[in-house]
């Protein structure tokens, strides 16, 4: 079955094509067909960049104002003369990553009128992520009206904390009310790295207690308890948790009200200023990239070096907190960008963790870049991985699951 991967942004289009069914995914043999991404949608000059199996990289320029138009252009690549696909009919099924779910879904669905009204329902709960989500669907709708539709959540795998982690301590009117609680996020990440954990060796994520940290531009860490995401970082919204590219993770709110009333700020910009000028950037004052911070760190930039201790410092204490909450762990494991390429980060992240039980092999974890890779250290109690993430083959596994009436597991 050949399953198009869906995740629209603002102005972007990320896709994947993957040739995927139930005997492919349980022999993991899956075939990325195509991938490809649109940026600057809206603008007259966006960047496409394009690549398939046996042809070498397409990255142009050109105007595309629209969602759809970029989705427009991808078919066309997809389908030109030396293309993926003979024809759009051969596309069965598109996966479309919906970043809130709110309550409604515990896991991916097909999209039907009531899953749809359901998803704008949430709308209020992600008014910067969802409404574009959605224009990629209501794009396939018109352009590619035989395929199924699939709706995958980031929020969907955190649906099953319990109360006590996901309420926060407001008067319980606004959960009641107005849903305010947390949510997190990353919930396809976290769940496809706990899941490749447990088949690297031979049983079901079920069998395990294990602390996942997602870190990238975004960055978040979730125990999974026996298979099921018991607490993790993010909350209502994804600014909440570790510091991350340009959020500030936790903060006091009352330092939120104090900036409103002394610096008189108003909604946007306290909104501007926790998602787009905080975490590593804000610290640094250098980039929200953590390769260019290292850097800067190493040529003797003191806010730079700061920016990584606090980084680092903010995910030990998560660590330590979901071991505590879980009482204790039997794996700790790495992915996102960072925490699967840099040795440096997960280094500084598990020195000074024995009391826990956390230590790793320098050597190991040198030679782990971006690639399943145990990297424990000698006499450690919980082991310590880097388990590169795949959202996108996730998201076309429970694309198919969801078509044929399958379990997600």
């Amino acid at each position: 079955m050949k399953i198009l991967v869906l995740n629209c942004g603002s102005s972007s289009l990320k896709f994947q094509l993957i040739d995927t069914s139930p005997e492919r995914i349980a022999s993991d043999e899956d075939v990325v067909l195509a991938h490809g991404s649109i940026e600057k949608i809206g603008s007259g000059e966006a960047v496409v960049t394009y690549e398939q199996k046996g042809a070498p990289k397409i990255r142009d320029g050109r105007p595309i104002l629209k969602h759809k138009e970029a989705i427009q252009t991808a078919f066309e690549l997809m389908t030109g003369e030396h293309g993926v696909v003979g024809s759009l009919q051969e596309i069965e099924g598109v996966g479309h990553r919906i970043v809130h779910g709110g309550e409604h879904f515990r896991q991916s669905v097909l999209i039907d009128e009531e899953v749809l009204k359901k998803i704008e329902a949430s709308v209020e709960l992600a008014p910067l992520h969802v409404p574009h989500n959605l224009k990629g669907y209501y794009a396939i709708v018109a352009l590619l009206p035989h395929a199924k539709n699939v709706a995958v959540f980031d929020t969907s795998f955190h649906q099953s904390m319990p109360a006590h982690a996901y309420m926060y301590g407001v008067p319980y009117l606004y959960y009641r009310r107005d849903k305010l609680r947390r949510y997190g996020f990353h919930g396809t990440s976290h769940r496809y790295v706990s899941y490749r954990f447990a088949k690297l060796h031979g049983k079901t994520r079920a069998d395990y207690k294990l602390i996942t940290c997602h870190l990238g531009n975004g960055c978040s860490v979730c125990a999974i308890e026996h298979g099921r995401s018991v607490d993790t970082s993010m909350g209502f919204t994804p600014l909440e948790g570790l510091l991350m590219g340009t959020r500030p993770g936790d903060v006091d709110p009352g330092a939120v009200l104090y900036l409103v009333e002394h610096a008189e700020m108003g909604l946007h910009e306290v909104d501007v200023l926790l998602n787009k000028h905080s975490g590593l950037y804000g610290i640094s004052g250098v980039s929200n990239d953590m390769r260019d911070v290292i850097q800067a760190s190493r040529n003797g930039n003191h806010r730079a070096k700061l920016a990584i201790d606090m980084f680092c410092y903010r995910a030990k204490k998560f660590i330590g907190a979901y071991a505590a909450a879980m009482n204790g762990a039997d794996a700790l494991i790495f992915t996102g960008g960072i925490g699967e390429n840099s040795a440096l980060i997960r280094e500084h992240i598990c020195t000074g963790m024995d009391f826990v039980g956390v230590s790793i092999d320098r050597e190991k974890n040198e030679a782990a870049l971006g690639k399943d890779a145990e990297i424990t250290g000698k006499n450690a109690r919980i082991g310590v991985w880097v388990v590169p993430t795949n959202e996108e083959l996730l998201i076309a596994r429970d694309t198919v699951r969801a078509m044929l009436g399958l379990p997600q597991p």
